[in-house]
């Protein structure tokens, strides 16, 4: 994993002497936002692309190597395990740390990648503190859409919770504490189409459902 977690453990192995190998195809789901707030030590807030960095030449500073991989497979049944690569290479190691961290799921809706950090996010625990006192939406049905819509409704004006389905996914706590929560409004079987951007700023104005 090319991420924080990732970076941080190359960290530890280099300076034990382990020579450990980054192996990543990107900086993860930092790549996909601008500046982070929530990182311990920069109490001003740092750019994400800068903070990927210098904790990849932290890491190369203590003899940590790096190679571009998307991993195909990893076989952990014997020693030494095993990571296949998708350029066909076999990489070998008496051990082996995943932090390859999580993925979001895009609706595919027009605008959507164009907005991202723009008005579009995927954690609310990340951006929502720029959305104190405003209108914040959340689309999804299942535990995470829950998540960060209760999280978001401690600073949001409202919360406008939009879901293709007629019933929640979530668990039943999860699902219990939103249908009750005041400042949470539930938009059933409704799907967002498109996503607007401001013509002189360029962020998120609405949607199109």
């Amino acid at each position: 994993g090319g991420g924080p977690a990732g970076l941080s453990a190359a960290v530890y192995a280099a300076r034990a002497g382990l020579s450990p190998l980054i192996i990543a195809r990107d900086g993860g789901q930092l790549e996909g936002t601008s500046d982070v707030h929530n990182y311990p030590g920069f109490d001003e807030g740092v750019d994400a692309v800068d903070l990927i960095q210098r904790l990849e030449r932290q890491a190369e500073r203590f003899g940590a190597d790096r190679k571009e991989c998307g991993v195909r497979d990893v076989d952990l049944t014997c020693r030494p395990f095993k990571v296949y690569c998708e350029d066909g290479e076999v990489i070998t190691s008496s051990a082996v740390v995943i932090a390859t961290g999580a993925s979001p799921r895009w609706i595919g809706a027009e605008g959507e990648q164009e907005l991202i950090a723009k008005g579009v996010h995927t954690c609310a625990t990340c951006d929502g503190y720029f959305y104190r006192g405003k209108h914040a939406v959340v689309i999804g049905g299942g535990d995470t859409a829950m998540e960060q819509a209760l999280f978001l409704a401690r600073l949001a004006s409202r919360v406008t919770l939009i879901h293709r389905g007629g019933f929640l996914r979530a668990s039943k706590a999860m699902a219990t504490r939103v249908l009750k929560h005041p400042n949470i409004l539930i938009l059933w079987n409704t799907s967002v189409k498109r996503f607007v951007a401001d013509e002189s700023t360029g962020a998120l104005s609405s949607l199109d459902i």
